[in-house]
């Protein structure tokens, strides 16, 4: 049992949980980056071929929470993943009060923060990897925007994981590797 006020770390998500989450890559834009994700035994696996020109990312991403995630009692999401060495960028896209300015935008805002990724031994443990609220950026497009908006952690309503040649500050991901990559996410949880 909890002592009180404590609030315990809540599962977002692993598994066959992952079904439903779909590749969205750089093809969208006339890019030829190749990506599948597929559900394997330790939950969602990113397999992509990236290729830089014409566009350069590659992502798995959630189907639509609905009713949207209130994940207001959190500080941070915790991704339990295996890696390649890479760094990748979490988006997160919440409905908002701002007359659905999400959703008008093309391309939508999202919420996104950067995070490295060690190569990973079968023989060892997930890597854990945490992205407190505070730390993602409004950006639409991988273009970070300087507006006074507020990351809602209440109204969340989607969840991608990508891989791309921009960085959450718009710049160069100087973890970027054009090729082969593989990412698996056993799961996601809301940490306090």
């Amino acid at each position: 049992m909890e002592p009180a006020g404590m609030v315990a770390p809540l599962l977002v998500v692993s598994g066959d949980g992952f079904s439903g989450w779909l590749a969205l890559n750089d093809t969208i834009m006339g890019g030829r980056s190749s990506g599948v994700c597929r559900i394997g035994p330790e939950g969602l696996v990113l397999e992509a071929d990236v290729v830089e020109q014409g566009g350069g990312f590659v992502s798995c991403r959630s189907p639509l929470f609905s009713p949207p995630l209130n994940l207001g009692a959190y500080r941070a999401l915790q991704l339990e993943l295996r890696g390649d060495g890479r760094r990748y960028k979490l988006a997160v896209a919440c409905a908002d009060g701002v007359a659905g300015l999400t959703e008008l935008i093309p391309g939508g805002l999202r919420w996104v923060a950067e995070f490295d990724t060690s190569i990973s031994n079968p023989d060892q443990p997930p890597q854990l990897v945490e992205i407190p609220f505070a730390q993602l950026r409004a950006s639409v497009r991988a273009r970070p925007l300087n507006l006074p908006l507020r990351f809602d952690p209440a109204k969340i309503t989607r969840l991608q994981v990508l891989h791309s040649k921009f960085g959450d500050n718009g710049q160069l991901n100087t973890g970027f590797r054009a090729g082969p990559l593989q990412l698996a996410l056993v799961a996601v949880r809301a940490v306090p």
